[in-house]
């Protein structure tokens, strides 16, 4: 591995699984090493061979994994007190993952040594260096982890920094300093840091931070300026409480901000970050710095126009140089900018001034009031801004429809029943469905009823369904936002309802996703 600026280390399948709602299989665990590996980050922590059966079949199988950059890297801890390295069963375990990397944590902080494992200072640091060169003797690269370090060091100064002399006089390729609480300021960082650097000149150093004040990112970025060689964190920031240091976050700062080149292709973090969050079935955070949906998403109407003329005055960076890219939302705060940029992303012949787009822009504004939103709800927009310019014709007429909930005493199943009543060209039509809710037979019903007319219909299905309630100090009488994101398999798109109603809201959402789909077919059809 050639000589850079600054090494990665990720931990998210070993202190990434510790963070709450974030659990993986080992299925799942070699997946995201492979993609680790892929995108370039330098050593992958595969977890703890001594910790759990998952972790033990997790390295087993990894045997077989062809990383082509990463090295693996096995965690555990030092030998227990009073107990030969040779003999301490965890450390056995440690060199049985057969990994090129051992990483393991020591204590930093007198307080542990003596409250926590009960013993001396002297045998705490026997521990670290009589572990560390018995897994070096053995042929592994050893990282040490200094656990609580600048909590320890701020409490004896001495004490931190002669565990670190410990770890290297056994012969650790790294000393990675642990931000273990996450409640040390950037500053203290950057001075603690220059006194290890200063103690121990030829050792090379890395951080590991947790995100507890929200600088874990901070601090990762402050021990890089202060000499740290390698980052510890995760992907999206998981980790135990508040997460760990965010390698989507860290990354893109040290390659763009810092000019150091840590990774070959940058572009590929979002879909990276998209990818740890789909395999471990949690929702992407929105607002994530550089990879989040709103990251270079522009609303205010000023803003909108300035980024029209020129990106880079709204944006600190290229979206495409992470993977991502400019998002223009459309709301009550937007001007005629925004309107005329999602129609051209939509190839609508909206003209700058026209009579049509100050009427979208009016209408937007007018539905904005009464509770709609477009910011997810592109079809809903595409379908106003089709009616504004004349070339909308929905294929369907409603005449009415019934919906109904009945539950009976005798422990009989509630049934909920739909009946829809349509007129397509002139030809009328009466279906009536059931469902496992009011909605959904109503979805059901009103499918029903198009289907002989527009068999393309069973293409398309629902994959997300979010009911909010706008104004709720007036309770059961409030009004209530439906958003429906639809799919044809291919591509998807969110509609919109608003209405005192729930039913009518989800009626009306319901009508724009079937509606914006023949109106796409028709389209696609001439």
């Amino acid at each position: 591995m050639s000589a850079k600026p600054a090494y990665l280390y990720d931990t998210t399948l070993r202190d990434g699984t510790q963070g709450e709602g974030f659990q993986l299989s080992v299925l799942d665990k070699l997946r995201i090493a492979e993609r680790l590996d892929a995108f370039g980050i330098d050593f992958i922590e595969g977890g703890w061979p001594g910790s759990n059966p998952k972790d033990v079949e997790f390295f087993r199988e990894a045997k077989s994994l062809n990383l082509k950059h990463a090295k693996l890297a096995a965690f555990g801890s030092t030998r227990r007190a009073n107990t030969p390295v040779a003999e301490d069963p965890q450390v056995a375990l440690l060199l049985e993952a057969e990994t090129p990397v051992v990483t393991i944590f020591g204590k930093s902080w007198e307080l542990h040594v003596t409250e926590v494992l009960r013993t001396t200072v002297e045998e705490n640091r026997a521990m670290i260096r009589d572990t560390v060169a018995y897994l070096v003797k053995h042929g592994r690269e050893v990282m040490y982890d200094a656990e609580h370090f600048f909590d320890g060091y701020k409490d004896s100064p001495e004490h931190a920094l002669s565990t670190l002399e410990a770890a290297a006089e056994g012969g650790a390729a790294c000393l990675v300093l642990c931000d273990t609480n996450g409640g040390t300021l950037p500053e203290e960082i950057v001075q603690i840091c220059a006194a290890v650097r200063g103690r121990l000149p030829d050792v090379p150093f890395g951080i590991h931070t947790h995100n507890d004040c929200e600088l874990a990112v901070a601090n990762a970025v402050a021990a890089v300026k202060a000499g740290a060689t390698q980052v510890q964190g995760t992907i999206n920031g998981y980790g135990e409480r508040t997460g760990n240091c965010n390698l989507t976050s860290v990354i893109p700062i040290l390659q763009l901000k810092l000019g150091m080149s840590v990774v070959s292709h940058l572009e590929k973090l979002r879909d990276l970050s998209y990818f740890v969050d789909d395999v471990s079935n949690n929702p992407h955070f929105a607002r994530a710095a550089f990879v989040g949906r709103t990251a270079f998403a522009h609303k205010g109407g000023m803003h909108v126009n300035a980024v029209q003329k020129l990106a880079r005055s709204y944006e600190h960076i290229e979206p495409a140089s992470v993977g991502n890219e400019q998002n223009i939302l459309v709301s009550e705060l937007s001007g005629q900018s925004n309107i005329l940029i999602k129609a051209g992303e939509l190839g609508l012949p909206l003209e700058k001034g026209s009579a049509e787009a100050s009427a979208v822009l009016k209408r937007v504004k007018e539905l904005e009031n009464e509770g709609y939103s477009f910011e997810a709800a592109g079809g809903s927009l595409e379908l106003l801004i089709r009616r504004e310019l004349g070339n909308h014709a929905r294929p369907f007429d409603l005449t009415e429809y019934h919906t109904s909930f009945r539950q009976y005493r005798d422990g009989h199943p509630p049934v909920c029943e739909a009946t829809v009543k349509l007129m397509v060209d002139g030809t009328p039509e009466l279906t009536v469905a059931e469902g496992r809710g009011v909605v959904n037979a109503l979805d059901l019903a009103l499918r029903k009823a198009l289907l002989p007319f527009f068999p393309e219909i069973s293409e398309v299905s629902l994959v997300d369904y979010k009911v909010r309630i706008i104004d709720s100090h007036d309770a059961t009488a409030a009004k209530t936002r439906v958003l429906i994101v639809s799919t044809d398999g291919e591509n998807n798109w969110g509609t919109v309802g608003v209405s005192e109603n729930i039913i009518e809201a989800s009626w009306l959402a319901l009508v724009d996703g079937i509606d914006l789909f023949l109106q796409r077919k028709r389209l696609a059809g001439r």
